[in-house]
């Protein structure tokens, strides 16, 4: 199968929408931006948009943010934009999650991606994830990294004696393209996580296994150290023909450490980059118009929240759009987003209900709600609700 530009930005479009990503556009005219009168001084370069192994797109969404001041809104930002994949000019998709902290941003991201990737009926592919941890993990892990390369220098390609110099860890990355014994020989890293990054890490397993997300938790696959800081995902991709190669790559992670080099400011930072290959970006980006929303789902607690998110991909598979906001852990907040969206219905899911497998559906006209499962919901809000049909 293939996919012309034009028709994969117009499913991005609709994808990232749906998920409750924003263009710049949208994003730049909140009255947080607009009013703010200070700057987040940035030192992106096109030097260290090498480092993100998507030729400066995972690096530009740092550029955006401090230049359109969005760091004014100090909530959650979920930002996505169409790009042009420099020197090779290939249509790609950028998603970017700024001010989440916790792994429902990397989960977002993941999910995101995979519901694009099926939508354009890439329905085969695992997701092959791996983590370098924060500062005090790379730390440890790149020293007995080190000592294991030190030890073993006459076996390595002289390449890789000479990126030693640089790093460990590109020094690896090297011998993992060559695919050299000692690739598989090296320490991995995940023994080295602080316990900060293991409970990371472990959630957004956590994450996959709820959604029963096929994955492979791969040691080596490495992003480069100065960009990627704890996890780290990719879509492994399988074609029609199994000859041939898949023509959609999708990588992504999380890169505080990365906006903190580059801003010395502390915000938390994760994105993914999805690309269709041997594509010619079209001049003009599609838009779609989006429907205006009539649900809104609410959240609270982390199994909830992953509950809420496969809820709010069956909703988008049934053509039904949503407002939400799952980076939020307020459920104060989000029913007051609610209220202020205007919308007919709001689905709350709680840990009653993510134990229960059920939901709340509230009718925000007559005020009254009750319980009900996510087969009948949906039937439901299709039926009621003839702008979401």
């Amino acid at each position: 199968m293939s996919h012309t530009p034009t028709e994969f930005l117009k499913i991005a479009n609709h994808t990232a929408e749906h998920f409750g990503f924003q263009t710049i556009d949208q994003l730049k005219k909140k009255p947080e931006c607009k009013k703010c009168v200070t700057d987040m001084p940035h030192t992106v370069t096109g030097t260290n948009k090498k480092l993100d192994a998507h030729q400066g797109l995972l690096s530009n969404g740092i550029v955006t943010f401090c230049e359109n001041k969005l760091f004014a809104l100090e909530k959650p930002t979920l930002l996505y934009s169409f790009e042009q994949v420099p020197r090779t000019g290939e249509s790609a998709v950028a998603f970017h999650i700024f001010n989440v902290e916790r792994s429902i941003a990397e989960a977002i991201l993941i999910h995101a991606t995979r519901a694009l990737v099926s939508e354009l009926g890439y329905t085969d592919h695992t997701v092959r994830i791996n983590s370098l941890g924060d500062t005090d993990s790379l730390t440890r892990y790149s020293r007995e990294l080190a000592n294991f390369l030190k030890k073993r220098m006459d076996t390595m390609p002289s390449t890789a004696r000479e990126l030693m110099k640089e790093h460990p860890l590109a020094a690896l990355s090297h011998l993992v393209e060559q695919n050299h014994e000692l690739a598989f020989k090296s320490p991995n890293p995940l023994e080295y996580l602080s316990d900060p990054s293991r409970k990371h890490f472990r959630e957004i397993i956590e994450y996959l296994d709820m959604s029963s997300t096929p994955y492979e938790i791969d040691p080596k696959m490495l992003g480069h150290h100065e960009c990627y800081s704890d996890a780290i995902f990719s879509l492994e991709i399988q074609n029609e023909d199994p000859d041939e190669v898949a023509p959609l790559t999708a990588r992504g992670g999380r890169f505080d450490e990365f906006v903190y080099r580059t801003t010395r400011t502390r915000t938390p930072a994760a994105g993914a980059v999805v690309v269709l290959k041997n594509s010619k970006a079209p001049a003009r980006v599609p838009r779609v118009k989006a429907a205006i929303p009539s649900v809104y789902v609410v959240q609270l607690g982390f199994g909830p929240k992953i509950k809420s998110l496969l809820l709010i991909d069956s909703l988008r598979q049934a053509g039904v759009p949503v407002f939400h906001n799952l980076a939020s852990d307020s459920l104060s907040t989000q029913l007051r987003d609610a209220e202020a969206q205007g919308v007919k219905y709001t689905i709350i899911i709680g840990q009653k209900e993510f134990v229960e497998n059920t939901v709340i559906l509230r009718d925000m006209d007559m005020r009254n709600q009750e319980y009900i499962d996510q087969e009948s919901l949906i039937r439901k809000l299709r039926r009621k609700s003839p702008v979401l049909a």
